[in-house]
């Protein structure tokens, strides 16, 4: 993109995987934890990468950023995963330049979750924007498209139906509860893992199901309680993880661990118990449906139920995109204006050496020269001028190109191979 005056690197791109072609074992494997997203981001900035912002979700994980070439990014994800660039090569996606800000935006815009509408991924680009911005790795074009997306995503949820009710996955745990567990008031439910989707089923659940028997267990306890705090919920310490099974009719793991925590030798009981794995990577051992009073039900099952409500939102799809289209025009009137900073950067250089030269030459000529009021006309003809050629050349009507030629010859213009905007 180097037309545009942003970056160092010609290309912007975004490359990723997600739940449309790599499955929860792959998607797996490039799961990003904390830690691993902070050394991706330790070596990009070791690598000199200028500027990227990653998000790692339970159906996809993406990096958006800027490099001479798509490996260098794919390097970088492959580095910090479980995933090879064979597997990244066989189920991924890698847009560039306007195809990667339009994927920014459907993406940010819940029309490319595995759940439409789902916006849990807005909170995820905002957090990961402030992350990159700490390591330095957050240029002013990513920062500007980043607000973009966010409003955008703003603007679908208020002026439009398309997440009406809860969308995410964990609305839909809950809903697969009510439709197959009767008298789900009365059952006991484990919830095992208090990060963010944990608390959104948590919420969830207290809200459906009426349920007074819910208790949360959590590696680091007092996560739990704070979440426990806000619902009156019961909290046992990890320790007990065994013993509360063997007395739960449902458990719904959300651990966000990167290997599985609920294995087949650690239920005891008996009686009935239906297991919803919210997690990616998987942290149920595929092996607890060896036991026959055991049912197992992964995330992406759940993504897949459709209700009324659903089928509904879809008739939002073309408002949404009409916002999207609209504030991704106005983005791209801004990189447009980018096209011609240098030139104009140049032109006021060229104009403040021409009042120079002459501020020096009636300096010389009169003795009651007023330097500060010389000064002040001075600057404001320079900007009067400046803004406008800036509003000539952003004329739709006018070659941007043409006009920049001309200027520059007119002026003989020497402008800078570069601005950072």
């Amino acid at each position: 993109m180097h037309r545009y005056n942003i970056s160092r690197s010609k290309n912007f791109y975004a490359i990723g995987l997600s739940y449309k072609k790599a499955d929860a074992k792959i998607r797996g494997h490039f799961s990003l934890s904390d830690d691993a997203r902070l050394d991706l981001l330790q070596q990009a900035k070791d690598s000199h990468i200028e500027s990227l912002v990653v998000t790692s979700t339970c159906n996809r994980t993406e990096i958006y950023g800027f490099s001479e070439h798509p490996f260098q990014l794919i390097k970088l994800l492959c580095d910090n995963t479980e995933g090879t660039v064979d597997e990244f090569q066989e189920v991924a996606y890698v847009y560039k330049n306007k195809e990667a800000i339009n994927h920014m935006f459907r993406v940010g815009s819940g029309l490319d979750s595995q759940i439409l509408g789902d916006f849990e991924i807005i909170s995820q680009l905002k957090s990961s924007a402030n992350l990159s911005k700490k390591y330095d790795l957050l240029n002013p074009f990513l920062e500007r498209l980043t607000n973009a997306v966010i409003q955008a995503s703003k603007r679908i949820k208020t002026e439009t139906e398309l997440s009406s009710g809860a969308t995410s996955v964990s609305f839909a745990s809950v809903q697969y509860i009510l439709k197959n567990i009767k008298n789900v008031s009365n059952k006991n439910i484990l919830l095992f893992g208090t990060g963010k989707i944990g608390r959104n089923t948590c919420e969830n659940l207290v809200k459906h199901t009426k349920n007074e028997h819910i208790t949360l267990i959590n590696r680091t306890k007092d996560k739990a309680e704070r979440v426990a705090g806000k619902f009156n919920l019961i909290v046992k310490d990890y320790a007990n993880l065994q013993e509360e099974l063997s007395n739960s009719d449902i458990l719904i793991v959300a651990t966000g661990a990167h290997r599985p925590t609920i294995d087949k030798h650690i239920i005891q009981s008996q009686k009935p118990l239906l297991i919803l794995d919210l997690s990616i990577p998987k942290n149920v051992n595929e092996n607890v449906e060896e036991l026959s009073n055991v049912t197992l039900v992964h995330l992406d099952y759940l993504s897949q139920m459709t209700d009324e409500t659903l089928e509904k939102r879809k008739e939002y799809i073309p408002q949404a995109e009409e916002i999207i289209n609209e504030v991704n025009n106005e983005f791209n009137a801004w990189l447009e204006t980018r096209k011609f900073a240098p030139t104009i950067k140049a032109l006021k250089h060229k104009l403040a050496d021409f009042a120079s030269a002459e501020l020096d030459t009636q300096r010389k000529k009169l003795s009651d020269f007023n330097e500060e009021q010389a000064n002040i006309i001075s600057k404001n003809i320079i900007q009067k001028i400046t803004n406008h050629f800036a509003h000539h050349l952003k004329d739709d009507n006018i070659s941007t190109d043409d006009s920049l030629e001309l200027i520059k010859k007119v002026f003989q213009l020497e402008e800078s191979p570069k601005v950072n905007v």
